[in-house]
């Protein structure tokens, strides 16, 4: 199995969001985690490229362990690619990270990918002893570290963050090659020059706002691989949606927990609360929120990937509080249309 595709690739991503029963009421922290392995293996089946599952550690998202899910979904699929939708390397090691996803690697017979992030919800840095005021340097130090680690060979690296390693050799070795290592990007031109540099590839985080107000860090990613003389490596983008049949059914599927989520968020992080004509800006052609029938989903994701010129989108589906099944039938819609409509626009 080759390590990246050459096509077109459709991703899934989840934050493990805890979801609502048949009855409405909330799911257990439990029940949410094998809820997730059956989402894996649904993608499977109905033919997404990627299934990406993303580390958080609150009551409304309680996906600690992603790798241990991942490694799960792998034991029942065969096909599908498998990684985290984000690991936050800032609060955790990278030396433990590669050999997680190594062995994810291996049980997965060659299909694991790691996408990792500085960490936009902060919980982990308090919980792991990190402190905030370090937040710059912890990422940039860990990810030279990580960078390294996949050679796969004795690695000589020192820092202030971790303490040094004297040429030891790091296992798991893969079997297939270098472990497809992204860095998450929410806007900024450093992380870009970041990612370039070090040979990884850049999946750009795309929650608000015009997608082609990103098209600058496209173009920064290029130019900076070929000045550095870089292999050219991949661009990502990862946005939140939900597939319905309908456009009207979509929309009013999700609107009341887009809207329960983001007024939350808007306390914790002190701005301004949601309202249904931002939410309709957000779902709108130019909006950065993938919501529609199949049709009108894929035509927006293929006129993303052309504007930015993009080879892979992820759909980060699913809110704390959606039902199950609108979540289900949102990963089938995706896999059975979506997909390949997206598919033959872009060969188109």
């Amino acid at each position: 199995m080759t390590k990246y595709s050459s096509g077109t690739t459709l991703g899934l991503d989840t934050f493990g969001d805890v979801l609502t029963d048949d009855a409405g009421a909330p799911m257990s922290h439990a029940a949410t985690i094998r809820g997730l392995v059956e989402h894996g293996v649904l993608a499977d089946q109905v033919g997404v490229d990627f299934f990406g599952v993303g580390e958080h550690h609150t009551t409304e998202m309680p996906l600690s362990a992603p790798d241990l899910v991942l490694a799960a979904v792998a034991a029942r699929t065969s096909r599908i690619r498998l990684g985290s939708a984000v690991t936050v390397l800032s609060s955790d090691d990278p030396v433990r990270v590669f050999q997680r996803y190594a062995t994810l690697d291996a049980l997965s017979g060659g299909r694991a990918e790691v996408i990792l992030g500085r960490g936009s919800s902060t919980e982990s840095f308090p919980l792991f002893g990190y402190d905030l005021a370090d937040y710059d340097e912890l990422f940039e130090e860990k990810v030279d570290l990580f960078a390294r680690l996949l050679a796969e060979e004795p690695v000589h690296w020192s820092g202030r963050t971790r303490a040094p390693l004297t040429g030891q050799t790091v296992v798991p070795t893969t079997e297939g090659g270098p472990i497809p290592t992204w860095i998450g990007v929410g806007g900024s031109p450093q992380s870009v020059l970041r990612t370039a540099r070090h040979g990884l590839s850049l999946m750009l985080a795309i929650i608000g706002g015009p997608t082609a107000r990103f098209r600058p860090f496209a173009d920064l990613f290029r130019e900076a691989q070929r000045r550095l003389d870089r292999p050219e490596k991949p661009i990502g983008v990862h946005s939140p949606g939900h597939v319905a049949d309908t456009d009207e059914q979509a929309r009013e599927e999700l609107f009341p927990h887009y809207s329960e989520v983001l007024t939350r968020m808007s306390r914790q992080r002190g701005f301004r609360p949601p309202t249904r004509a931002g939410f309709d800006e957000d779902v709108s052609a130019n909006g950065s929120w993938y919501v529609g029938s199949p049709e009108t989903v894929a035509r927006k994701i293929a006129a993303s990937l052309r504007t930015l010129g993009a080879t892979r989108f992820d759909l980060k589906y699913g809110l704390a509080g959606h039902p199950a099944g609108q979540v289900l039938r949102n990963i089938e819609l995706f896999g059975t249309k979506v997909a390949p409509m997206v598919r033959d626009l872009m060969a188109d």
